[in-house]
């Protein structure tokens, strides 16, 4: 199981630079081609998430140093998400988690119990066929979810469902090696008061910081970029 987990890591790993790179807009279409499949609760979650994404994350915002520096502040995706949710989870709460991760440049693992209103299978297909390409979105089995977050290369879980299982995930990720991880969590999945939070998307992002020395020798020559995450 592990070299099986391993090698969904590092697949995921190797779509993240890429996918990330790719830009909000463009992200941001093929999401939209992917509403066009969807029911219109769902369809409306996802324009919802891409919205909120274009406001709170993806402006870079300049910052001129005093010494003749450019700073460029902008947010990028952390890495590698699991989503899970409960059987009895609603679609537009799984819908608006996927959309939230990929959206801010993460890569995803969908993990859905056999009985839920829709596979991930199902759901990575429908995004494939839009546009995101092997990697970005990969579907799981729920025999394998205990693995896959206690590998210390998933950069976060996203979790639509009850009380006790969002404490045990909290308490799984506390006792792994590593970076810690990312825990968003809903369980109010009527009301969705998390998903349907309009800066829901920043809890998906790191802020990085890209300086420029535009006095340097040959000019624009890129010195540093700092961020919150480490680089894949």
């Amino acid at each position: 199981m592990m070299t099986q987990i391993q090698t969904l890591i590092e697949n995921s790993s190797a779509a993240w630079e890429g996918w990330n790179g790719l830009g909000y807009e463009a992200r941001t279409q093929i999401l939209e081609r992917w509403t066009e499949t969807l029911a219109p609760e769902a369809r409306a979650m996802v324009a919802f998430q891409c919205r909120n994404a274009a406001e709170h994350v993806a402006e870079t915002l300049l910052m001129p140093g005093p010494t003749g520096e450019s700073n460029e502040l902008y947010c990028a995706g952390r890495g590698s998400f699991v989503v899970t949710a409960d059987a009895e989870t609603p679609l537009v709460a799984v819908v608006g988690q996927i959309a939230a991760a990929l959206v801010t440049g993460n890569t995803v693992f969908v993990c859905l119990p056999s009985n839920s209103v829709v596979s991930a299978g199902e759901l990575v297909a429908q995004l494939e066929h839009c546009g995101c390409v092997g990697g970005v979105i990969t579907a799981v089995e729920s025999a394998d979810l205990t693995a896959l977050v206690s590998h210390p290369s998933v950069a976060g879980v996203a979790y639509a469902g009850t009380l006790s299982t969002s404490q045990a995930l909290a308490r799984q990720l506390a006792a792994r090696d590593g970076l810690l991880a990312q825990l968003i969590c809903e369980t109010d999945c009527e009301s969705l008061p998390v998903i349907g939070s309009p800066t829901y998307s920043l809890r998906f992002v790191t802020e990085r910081t890209r300086t420029i020395n535009v006095t340097a020798v040959g000019g624009n020559a890129t010195l540093l970029e700092l961020g919150s995450g480490e680089e894949h």
